[in-house]
C-alpha cells in the first residue's frame, strides 16, 4: 500500500512539475495546497534532496525546484525513493532482494510466482508514467491551478 509519505511525496513533485521554468516553490506553499503538515513535507522534501530529485535554495527567491525536467522524473523511482521497493514481499523485489526464511524452494513457492507478478504490474504501471504526463490530465491542472490562486 502506497503510503502517506510516497503519497504526499508525489504531491509536491507533480506541484513542482506544473511550477513555471525558473521559479520556486516555498514548502509552505505546498503543504498548503496539498492539506499536508508543513513538519512531514519538510522531511519528505529532505529526503527527495538527498536523492537529487530536487533542488533546495534558502533565502530571498527561495523554495524548491525539480532537479530534472518532469518528462526525465519517473513515478516508480519517487516511490521508491520515499517508501522503499515496490515488491509486496522482499522475495519478489528487484532492488531489495530477501530470501524468505520459511521458504523450502523459492522456484516453486507459488507465494512468491503471485508476488512476482504483483510486482510487475505496479512496475510496468509506475516506471511508465512521468511527472510530465501526471501533469498534462485536465484534473491534476485544475487540482494544480487551484494551488496557485491569482494574486
Amino acid at each position: 500500500m502506497l503510503t502517506a509519505k510516497g503519497k504526499y511525496g508525489l504531491k509536491a513533485m507533480l506541484h513542482l512539475a506544473i511550477v513555471p521554468d525558473g521559479q520556486r516553490a516555498l514548502s509552505e506553499e505546498i503543504a498548503r495546497a496539498h492539506n499536508i503538515s508543513k513538519k512531514f513535507l519538510d522531511a519528505i522534501l529532505g529526503e527527495l534532496r538527498v536523492a537529487g530529485m530536487v533542488h533546495a535554495r534558502k533565502g530571498r527567491g527561495g523554495g524548491y525546484a525539480l532537479a530534472r525536467p518532469p518528462a526525465e522524473i519517473r513515478v516508480g523511482h519517487v516511490l521508491r525513493v520515499l517508501d522503499g521497493p515496490l515488491a509486496p514481499i522482499p522475495c519478489a523485489s528487484r532492488t531489495a532482494y530477501r530470501r524468505c526464511d520459511d521458504c523450502r524452494d523459492e522456484a516453486a513457492c507459488s507465494v512468491r510466482r503471485v508476488m512476482l507478478e504483483v510486482r510487475n504490474a505496479i512496475s510496468a504501471v509506475l516506471d511508465e508514467k512521468t511527472l510530465a504526463e501526471l501533469a498534462a490530465t485536465p484534473e491534476a491542472v485544475e487540482e494544480e491551478l487551484a494551488a496557485f490562486p491569482p494574486s
